[in-house]
């Protein structure tokens, strides 16, 4: 089963403050460049390098972001953002071909394998553009601001994301994933780009034209659409909106907002939380319950291993998409932890310690800071790790002890995913937790044999402080002094490695903090 991870997205973005507009962002962007740390374009080209066991070697070897990395031996001659590559675009008058993505990104491995390991495709990307690899990760001004034209072009996000730029970066093409050949009347990689280098050299005003079109949009998008004095005087009309519109959205049936792909998106059931607590509107604490147990219930929750998958790709919370983030988990053990207090149900208590138990273990750095995300690929496959087998769990657990642990977690010989199980059960249940703790015990282990997902160790500043959050308010709500610890080690984690010269920088790895 494919796994689109692709998501709708609105045409509006959030995703800047009051104040600045594209023109500033872009200066920004600029004054950015170079900072990514890494060699000189002259180290390390596209060319073939049989030296060692690899056939290509490019401009990314030099860098330390995984992403990047990943991408260090495509034969596309690939730079970071910097101002080397700017000048190239200028000075050969190449349109910009920009790429960004993070190294867990099961779609971005995709495309890499199917077009960026392509010589043909890498040809046609070498000759007629400069190609931008850039990870959203370290950089998510240029995240936020180019997925904004992404939305505003095609009404879609997501990663990876394949954006084409004039040399002075106006965006004039967008999209995301591109499958490398022509599929069902729609043109693939290698058409899109000679296409697109084609219109470049005998239809350049139509391509210009578009660009200021965007240029324009993103203008209009990064503009503030209140006064100060608006935003200072928000009245409680507006949080009743805001709750209209949840509940608009809310899928009364299953559980959650929306319709398939569901994200987890735990600042709605906090806010329908807090909304409650406000107003008495009993519905609201109904619609976060709902959402709750049923996304603690499906397979989108990791029920040998604790934590959360990124979202799910059905209606129904069964089948996701595997890979683990880390300001999900912050997220989702906030609004646990808050249901936990407010309904008092012990479930609520124990899916949280689940969330930040899985952080301790396989998301934290020896000294305390918190690892970014895990893969949902493992051998080749997404979901590997995490599936079973109705015959691998009776050869673990026994045939008997087996049965009925299937019973419960619904695995079957037929399967509910390409032939294997992904492990859920029909509603939240703290009788389920407190009933099988043995067998899921035994499973994990059994499980911790298995390839592991590959784990992007990258330490990001901001999404370290929602974890710190989320450790020391679970750490209150549950009275557990180890959360509160490790939300004390990560503080300083941060305080001794990312703060520098009275100002934050944006990530840490392999003993390096750089970028601003």
């Amino acid at each position: 089963m494919e796994v689109d991870c692709r998501r709708k997205a609105p045409r509006v973005s959030h995703k800047f403050r009051p104040g600045t507009n594209f023109l500033t962002l872009l200066t920004v962007a600029m004054m950015g460049l170079g900072a990514c740390g890494g060699g000189g374009a002259e180290e390390a080209s596209g060319e073939k390098n049989m030296e060692n066991e690899h056939a290509f070697t490019n401009r990314l070897i030099h860098e330390k972001s995984p992403y990047l990395q990943q991408h260090a031996h495509n034969p596309v001659e690939w730079f970071p953002w910097r101002s080397e590559a700017l000048e190239k675009a200028r000075t050969e008058d190449k349109p910009i071909f920009l790429s960004i993505g993070y190294s867990t990104c099961h779609w971005c491995h995709v495309m890499e394998h199917e077009s960026f390991e392509n010589e043909a495709i890498a040809a046609i990307l070498n000759q007629n553009f400069v190609a931008i690899k850039v990870d959203r990760e370290e950089r998510p001004d240029l995240d936020g601001l180019y997925m904004t034209a992404v939305q505003g072009m095609t009404g879609r996000g997501g990663w990876p994301m394949s954006v084409f730029l004039t040399p002075d970066l106006k965006p004039f093409f967008a999209g995301t994933y591109f499958p490398p050949d022509d599929r069902n009347g729609n043109p693939g990689f290698k058409t899109l780009l000679t296409n697109i280098a084609t219109a470049w050299k005998e239809n350049r005003p139509a391509l210009s034209s578009q660009a200021d079109k965007v240029a324009a949009f993103l203008r209009e998008q990064t503009t503030p659409k209140l006064s100060e004095s608006a935003q200072a005087d928000l009245k409680e009309e507006l949080l009743d909106l805001a709750y209209r519109n949840i509940e608009g959205s809310y899928d009364g049936v299953l559980g959650g907002f929306g319709a398939a792909p569901k994200f987890p998106t735990p600042h709605k059931v906090t806010y329908l939380l807090r909304y409650a607590e406000r107003t008495g509107t009993e519905r609201a604490r109904e619609m976060a319950r709902k959402t709750l147990d049923a996304m603690a219930a499906g397979g989108i929750y990791d029920h040998l291993g604790g934590g959360f998958h990124r979202y799910s790709t059905d209606a129904r919370w069964l089948a996701p998409h595997f890979e683990k983030m880390l300001y999900d988990q912050a997220g989702l053990a906030l609004a646990y932890s808050a249901a936990w207090l407010v309904f008092d149900e012990k479930q609520y208590a124990t899916v949280t310690r689940g969330i930040l138990e899985y952080v301790r273990r396989d998301l934290t750095h020896p000294e305390g800071g918190f690892y970014s995300a895990e893969d949902a690929d493992s051998e080749g496959e997404e979901g590997t790790f995490y599936v079973w087998s109705a015959a691998e769990i009776d050869e673990v657990l026994g045939s008997e002890r087996g049965a009925s642990f299937r019973s419960v977690y619904k695995a079957t010989d037929m399967g509910n995913w390409e032939r294997k199980n992904i492990l859920h059960v029909t509603e939240l249940d703290q009788d389920n937790f407190d009933s099988w703790i043995e067998e899921r015990k035994i499973l994990f282990d059994h499980r911790e044999k298995r390839p592991r997902p590959h784990r992007d160790e990258k330490i990001v500043v901001s999404w370290n402080g929602y974890m710190i959050e989320a450790m020391a308010r679970a750490g209150m709500a549950l009275n557990e002094s180890a959360y509160v610890d490790a939300a004390i080690r990560a503080a300083t984690f941060i305080e001794s490695n990312l703060w520098k010269d009275g100002r934050l920088l944006r990530h840490y790895m392999d003993g390096a903090a750089e970028v601003p």
